[in-house]
């Protein structure tokens, strides 16, 4: 295989890998989504946001609010912790930011601290993709989780809100370039579908 091919293979299982499991089905195997529906924002209730500072080989400041989100959340496919996606507004060739949070230990409906965490940032459009390759680079320092949406003991939802940082950068997949994701604040959705609730999750009487 070709130096080319192989690493649009690895860029492609990098970043199917970072999505929570509806969006990874939905991507036809493509490296690059294509492109989405208008954005309805993050969370029903307007009070889903992302704020980042990046430094390295870019330098950006992110502050996003509802509107210009689009967010999406599950449990870890290995069942420890959760995993959380925000992509910010669309561009011009449908180039766009998405940041992916995989927080170790965070358990369904209760609160966390030093929550070691996955970072990947990728520049939708661009087969661009940085990520911290483990957990030992990024910290959630707090998390809480609030129910919402209709109560049920299949389908749960609860609005994450975590706030955090990391220590070491996060490298590039295909390129000598390392970012620093000095701070990050967000707000979005986790669901759980398993058949039944975990315990101290069961439903109000």
């Amino acid at each position: 295989m070709r130096d080319g091919a192989w690493r649009k293979s690895l860029y492609v299982a990098v970043f199917l890998a970072a999505l929570p499991p509806g969006q990874a089905a939905e991507s036809n195997g493509s490296a690059i989504p294509p492109p989405s529906a208008p954005l309805t924002g993050c969370l029903a209730a307007g009070n889903g946001y992302l704020r980042a500072r990046i430094r390295g080989a870019l330098n950006l400041d992110i502050n996003w609010k509802n509107a210009e989100l689009e967010c999406d959340g599950s449990e870890r496919p290995d069942g420890h912790g959760i995993r959380l996606s925000f992509a910010g507004p669309m561009r011009s060739g449908g180039r766009r930011l998405r940041m992916v949070f995989g927080v170790a230990s965070a358990a369904e409906g209760a609160p966390g601290r030093a929550l070691p965490t996955n970072l990947t940032i990728i520049f939708e459009g661009e087969q661009r993709l940085y990520s911290t390759r483990g957990e030992d680079r990024c910290t959630v320092d707090e998390l809480r989780e609030e129910r919402v949406g209709a109560l049920g003991p299949t389908m749960r939802s609860y609005r994450v809100i975590a706030r955090g940082f990391c220590t070491l950068p996060a490298t590039a997949l295909d390129r000598d370039e390392r970012i620093l994701v000095t701070r990050f604040d967000f707000a979005g959705r986790v669901n759980f579908d398993d058949p039944s609730p975990h315990p101290g999750t069961e439903d109000p009487k």
